[in-house]
């Protein structure tokens, strides 16, 4: 049974940092497409990161466009989890960020996602 579990969220204030960390168990992740989707209060869920295997045994991260040059996914095969470094944290990052993992599809805006993790609750106050 696959499982992801997310960790790491918090209140914080604005301009400070977070991490976050996805735990995944349940079959070896290192050829999925994993990455990071937040849901604000009122809003829908939207793509925040992604980092999936590519050509040449590397691989290759997106992220939206609110968050390039702020936030860093990274990934560790070795423990089957993946990770968002977020920086300049600002108040509209408030939200419950969901762990995603893919089989296939790589994960960005509008894909449809093979599984999900429960959440954590990330709050920002200015």
């Amino acid at each position: 049974q696959v499982q992801l579990v997310e960790s790491g969220g918090g209140l914080v204030q604005a301009g400070r940092s977070l991490r976050l960390s996805c735990a995944a168990s349940g079959r070896s992740f290192t050829s999925y497409s994993m990455g990071w989707f937040r849901q604000a209060p009122g809003k829908e869920r939207e793509f925040v990161a992604g980092t999936r295997w590519s050509a040449g045994s590397v691989y290759y991260s997106e992220y939206a466009d609110s968050v390039k040059g702020r936030f860093k996914i990274s990934r560790d095969n070795a423990k089957n989890s993946v990770y968002l470094q977020m920086n300049s944290l600002k108040p509209e990052d408030t939200a419950v960020y969901y762990c995603a993992a893919n089989i296939a599809q790589a994960l960005r805006a509008g894909a449809r996602v093979d599984y999900w993790g429960q959440g954590t609750q990330v709050t920002v106050s200015s």
